[in-house]
């Protein structure tokens, strides 16, 4: 394969973060706009997985295109020779996010994001925590820095959500949209309504 037919691709990481939701709906948008996703996946996330989805790892693996072990360091996402769109960690937990800050590579998940960055690639984390003490702040300072981006998942009301459904699809969406995939999952602002518009400006 040259350099021309590399396929669209994105790493997916799942930690052990509350919100497990944001990881397996962005596996499911990018399976269905035809990206390759390369699955990580902490062993604490399992434990989440099945808390809150009742979702064994055999049905999460399904959803992914390449699914990576945690403990696989020789894997190709870690190395930068292997190309990709980037990385999505979603969710990703403060202690997934430290190791990330600190450069400490102990599993794939860590390694894999490590990579992304010296490679200059775009490393999103939907970091979920609250609230938020000055060590964790400075921590997102720090990845900021590196060239992260830190993306809360947070509900975007003014799209009018009616299910939570809405807002997980909104959230994933806007996280995808920074790696230049539409998943057609946003709803886009275009505008206060029209009526608005057309009223007359106060005097």
């Amino acid at each position: 394969m040259t350099d021309h037919d590399t396929p669209a691709r994105i790493i997916i990481g799942i930690s052990g973060a509350s919100g497990a939701v944001y990881g397996v709906r962005a596996l499911e948008l990018l399976a269905e706009v035809g990206v390759e996703t390369h699955l990580v996946v902490t062993r604490s996330a399992h434990l989440t997985l099945s808390q809150e989805l009742g979702m064994s790892p055999a049905a999460l693996a399904e959803k992914a295109s390449v699914v990576h072990n945690i403990q696989d360091i020789g894997a190709t996402i870690s190395s930068g020779s292997f190309r990709t769109l980037g990385m999505l960690i979603a969710p990703c937990s403060v202690r997934t996010m430290s190791e990330i800050a600190t450069g400490v590579t102990s599993t794939l998940i860590s390694r894999a994001a490590d990579v992304v960055l010296k490679e200059r690639r775009k490393l999103v984390l939907m970091v979920r925590e609250t609230p938020l003490h000055l060590g964790h702040l400075r921590t997102m300072t720090s990845l900021a820095e590196m060239g992260a981006i830190i993306m809360p998942p947070v509900p975007a009301f003014y799209a009018l959500p009616e299910t939570i459904a809405d807002m997980v699809d909104h959230s994933v969406g806007r996280a995808l949209d920074l790696f230049g995939v539409d998943c057609g999952a946003v709803r886009r602002w275009a505008g206060m309504p029209a009526a608005r518009k057309a009223a007359p400006e106060p005097r």
